[in-house]
């Protein structure tokens, strides 16, 4: 109860002082809870970009190792390996493709050998026609 007759007794610019020092001790708490936030937020991106740019600097480094090896073989005199999968894959796939189009080509051309057994030739005598075919 004192305490609070204290409070009251206080004069004008002292109230607007305390209720002022109220609302920057919120707003400072406030905005430090943001500025926690954004920089927790802020580290999880910047690990998350740090784990992408490391996987890009991981492939980039791959391929700078491969070109040199690949390099140094040309400089040695070495020629590169033949890349068998790639050929083995390529005769598969013709292999296949082949295999597709002789099928196509088979069902076709059975098809068509029913198709020439329906067609009728019939005979036209043509009377106006310059060149006589019947003689």
């Amino acid at each position: 109860m004192i305490g609070s007759t204290l409070l009251e007794r206080r004069s004008r610019p002292e109230r607007i002082a305390d209720q002022a020092w109220r609302h920057l001790t919120s707003a400072v708490n406030s905005a430090g809870d943001s500025v926690r936030d954004t920089a927790r937020s802020a580290r999880r991106n910047g690990l998350t970009f740090a784990d992408d740019a490391g996987d890009l600097v991981g492939t980039a480094a791959e391929e700078a190792r491969r070109r040199a090896v690949r390099a140094f073989d040309a400089l040695a005199g070495r020629r590169p390996a033949l890349p068998w999968a790639l050929l083995v894959g390529a005769a598969l796939a013709g292999a296949a493709i082949g295999w597709a189009a002789g099928s196509a080509a088979r069902a076709v051309a059975a098809r068509g050998d029913r198709e020439a057994e329906d067609i009728e030739f019939v005979d036209v005598d043509r009377p106006n026609s310059p060149a006589s075919l019947d003689t």
